[in-house]
């Protein structure tokens, strides 16, 4: 599956809220952060491929 493409917009408590960057989207995806890597911060670009988010520069 995948990949896809997002920026982390912002963090609120226990989720990460992330806009796709692949396509064009304004939807907001609400993630746990414990599915996230532990080193983002709002604005880190991530990569979703086979079920498994990472840090991309």
């Amino acid at each position: 599956m995948g990949p896809y493409y997002y920026v982390v917009e912002r963090i609120s408590g226990d989720y990460g809220f992330l806009k796709r960057t692949d396509i064009e989207d304004n939807d907001l995806l609400q993630v746990a952060m414990a599915l996230l890597p532990s080193d983002i911060d709002e604005g880190t670009k991530l990569k979703w491929e086979n079920l498994v988010y990472t840090v991309i520069d």
